[in-house]
């Protein structure tokens, strides 16, 4: 894959790098990411997207509190600070960040070496895994006064907001397409009290506050090459205040489904209670002790509803002409819409048994 943004030697001044080798890393779809290869060791070159986040200060200070709180608390209950979160490296002016003179925003981390990110989980294992990492996540940060961080997205995970807006893209039919997706737009509407569960919860003060990852796929942890464990946490851009059903919800949504999210044969979307039960296991074992017992009889509410956001964040985007959402061909995001609705209805009716195991390995 070719790019035309160029690592030049500001940059690397900017952050006292000597490199030796600069490489193009393939993975993630919105910031442009370099390994740097110098004498004192690895680093992550990051060019930042202004367009999707256009205050990447604010994403670097939520970034740089958030990982200089968990090196702190590592390093006093015995872990490895330097693996088992991301370190920020600053610039040799002393901040997070540089602007070059595009006016790129870059910021540089250590690289952390004998460990590899997955797209998918591979196995019941690692998607326990996978739920431990998140689930320790959220446990580290217990005590971490959320409401000091930054919303780098407003209203990121609030459903009716969500909702509201699929509300505006079908009064509006910029396309003419409303008539046609009658059943889903009906699929969609019929939850609209549901929709808002969550978050009157939160505003009625019985969820608490919590610092989120809000990105929890499988891609965005880093997995020992040798051991098959868990190591670090990453892509922490879209870190704000939230709720612990968010990540667990949206990890759910993409983990436990037994195809793509744009798989068009609905017969072969399934909500795989298995593959449920195995990350909620791992996610337990690790953030259990430090959730209310609110919250964890929310974690199902949490799955349904991300599903369900997802979902008609597709549907409104089909309406609205496709204008977020990358689209390889012209029914893309009905199709995922339609995937995402299966599964919401198939938690929903397997909601009981979610519970259930919730309780279980939460030791209920």
């Amino acid at each position: 894959m070719q790019t035309r943004i160029q690592v030049t030697q500001q940059i690397l001044d900017a952050f006292g790098l000597a490199a030796q080798r600069v490489e193009l890393l393939e993975s993630g779809h919105i910031n442009d990411t370099f390994k740097i290869t110098c004498p004192e060791g690895d680093f992550v070159l990051q060019r930042v997207n202004r367009f999707v986040f256009p205050s990447p200060e604010h994403v670097m200070e939520n970034i740089y509190s958030v990982t200089t709180f968990l090196q702190a608390k590592l390093r006093r209950i015995g872990g490895d600070p330097d693996r088992e979160t991301l370190t920020v490296r600053p610039t040799v002016a002393g901040t997070n960040g540089f602007v070059d003179d595009q006016g790129n925003y870059w910021r540089c981390t250590t690289f952390i070496s004998g460990a590899s990110s997955h797209e998918e989980a591979q196995s019941l294992d690692m998607l326990r895994e996978a739920g431990s990492a998140f689930g320790r996540f959220q446990q580290l940060l217990d005590d971490y006064p959320a409401d000091t961080l930054y919303k780098i997205i407003q209203d990121f995970h609030n459903t009716p907001v969500r909702f509201a807006q699929l509300q505006t893209a079908i009064r509006e039919d910029v396309k003419g397409r409303a008539k046609s997706v009658a059943p889903e737009i009906a699929f969609a509407q019929a939850r609209e009290e549901r929709c808002g569960t969550l978050m009157r919860l939160l505003e009625q003060g019985e969820l608490p506050l919590r610092v989120t990852h809000n990105d929890t796929k499988m891609s965005n942890i880093l997995m020992d090459d040798l051991t098959g464990k868990a190591v670090c946490v990453i892509d922490l851009d879209t870190v704000m205040p939230g709720l612990t059903a968010f990540d667990f919800g949206d990890a759910i949504r993409a983990g436990a489904t037994t195809a793509a999210e744009d798989e068009t044969d609905l017969s072969i979307v399934h909500f795989d209670l298995e593959r449920f039960a195995a990350f909620a296991q791992g996610f337990l074992s690790a953030a259990g002790r430090a959730l209310t017992p609110t919250e964890l009889d929310t974690l199902p509410d949490g799955a349904i509803l991300m599903t369900y956001e997802v979902g008609i964040r597709f549907l409104a985007d089909y309406l609205n002409g496709d204008v977020y959402f990358r689209v390889a061909y012209p029914q893309h995001n009905l199709d995922r819409a339609r995937n995402q609705f299966k599964l919401v209805a198939e938690m929903e009716q397997n909601r009981p048994q979610m519970a259930q195991i919730i309780a279980r390995y939460a030791g209920r």
